[in-house]
């Protein structure tokens, strides 16, 4: 039997987890070749960030920390110059955050870090079977997201 008829529920709840894994361990050591020190969420933070400005609910959710951590996470990267808080104009309670310059940059280097494990990680399959793997992806992360989330 081959290994993909074979492959139970918790099977492929491990390969899910061992291919996340490894693609971080991956960019990891891309990120510390190229001199930049991030955790997995201050990467995911700044990769949302660099669609622009974000509230810090929304930046929450998307890396999926609960306030108090989010926050930690917005004041290293404060710290470091990399990002900026900025009241939210329709919300005097709320802050907005902003990549700085010098995030702007640090992000141009990093998503070619990313860029590099991804190419690594899809090494040998055409560019059919690598957009057939995201659809599919996508489909197994969207049965396994409660509706309205």
């Amino acid at each position: 039997m081959n290994q993909l008829g074979s492959c139970s529920g918790s099977t492929l709840g491990l390969l899910f987890r061992q291919v996340r894994d490894a693609m971080w361990a991956q960019m990891e050591r891309e990120l510390a070749q190229a001199g930049h020190e991030l955790t997995f969420s201050q990467y995911v933070a700044l990769n949302e960030l660099a669609n622009g400005p974000a509230g810090v609910t929304e930046l929450a959710r998307v890396v999926q920390l609960h306030p108090g951590a989010m926050t930690r996470l917005l004041d290293r990267l404060e710290e470091r110059g990399i990002v900026r808080r900025v009241a939210d104009p329709a919300d005097r309670r709320a802050w907005r955050i902003h990549m700085t310059e010098a995030g702007e940059s640090l992000w141009t280097d990093v998503s070619h870090c990313g860029q590099r494990v991804r190419e690594q990680a899809t090494q040998g399959m055409s560019d059919a079977d690598r957009e057939r793997l995201t659809t599919l992806l996508i489909q197994v992360r969207d049965n396994l997201t409660p509706s309205g989330s």
